[in-house]
C-alpha cells in the first residue's frame, strides 16, 4: 500500500496540543480523514480518527455516549459503568475508526505525516489560513 497524497490542515486556536488535521490517500483509492497531529510531552505524534464509545440504555436500548447521565431518547437515568466508578481513562472513551495493524506501518505513516506537517508549517500561516479545517 502506497501513500499517494497527504493533505495537512494546520489548526489555530485555543487548543495548544492539537496542531493539525491530516487527510491521507492510499493508492489513489482509499482516504482516511481526521488524523490528528498532537503536541505531546515528548514531541509530535499522530492520533487516528476516532469516535466516542456508546452504551445502550437499559430502558429503551438507545445508544448513548459513554459517560452520559441520562438517555437522549427516553430521558431515564443511566447507570454508572464499571469504568466510570473510578477515575476515567480518556483513552477508553473513544474508539479508533481506522488504525494501522502493525507498529512498522504506524511508524511509517507517522513519519510521512509529520514530514508533510513540518513542510506545511514551514510555509507559514499565510499559506493555510484559507484552508483551515473546521471541527
Amino acid at each position: 500500500m502506497e501513500i499517494t497524497e497527504i493533505r495537512v490542515f494546520p489548526k489555530q486556536g485555543q487548543d495548544k496540543k492539537l496542531q493539525a488535521y491530516v487527510t491521507v490517500t492510499f493508492d489513489n483509492k482509499f482516504v482516511v480523514r481526521n488524523i490528528k497531529v498532537i503536541q505531546g510531552a515528548s514531541g509530535l505524534f499522530i492520533a487516528m480518527p476516532s469516535r466516542k464509545a456508546k452504551a445502550n440504555c437499559p430502558a429503551c436500548s438507545f445508544k448513548n455516549e459513554v459517560g452520559s447521565k441520562f438517555c437522549n431518547l427516553c430521558g431515564k437515568g443511566l447507570p454508572l459503568h464499571k469504568d466510570e466508578q473510578h477515575p476515567a481513562d480518556p483513552k477508553t472513551d473513544h474508539r479508533d475508526v481506522a488504525h494501522p495493524i502493525t507498529q512498522e506501518f504506524r511508524d511509517y505513516l507517522q513519519s510521512k505525516i509529520l514530514e508533510a506537517y513540518n513542510q506545511e508549517k514551514a510555509k507559514g500561516p499565510q499559506a493555510y489560513s484559507d484552508h483551515e479545517m473546521g471541527e
